[in-house]
């Protein structure tokens, strides 16, 4: 009785960026909505959204980040990170290296 009207989460999925394009392209023919795609297709409403939503970033018609923007923006922030951790072990080095030299 308790797992009625509970839905198991579903199972991240990947697509291919010609994948989405073909989502996309679907949504701007107009013949069918975004819940409609989403339906025929077993998606999300939210993900179908977020592609078409992209797609405007990357040909310029509405403002964002395009997407090889946002993959320099994650490469950045990964080796800012990255470098982080680096001065970290840096600074405890100094601080092991000071304490033996007294």
């Amino acid at each position: 009785m308790e797992s009625m009207g509970k839905k198991k989460p579903r199972p991240r999925r990947s697509f291919t960026p010609e994948f989405k394009a073909e989502i996309v392209e679907l949504y701007r023919r107009g013949d069918r909505s975004v819940g409609q795609i989403a339906k025929d297709f077993d998606l999300t409403e939210t993900a179908v959204r977020l592609w078409v939503s992209q797609a405007e970033v990357d040909a310029g018609e509405r403002g964002g980040l395009t997407s090889s923007e946002r993959e320099e923006l994650a490469a950045l922030r990964r080796e800012n990170r990255r470098l982080r951790e680096d001065v970290e072990v840096l600074k405890r080095a100094t601080a092991f290296f000071a304490k033996e030299t007294r």
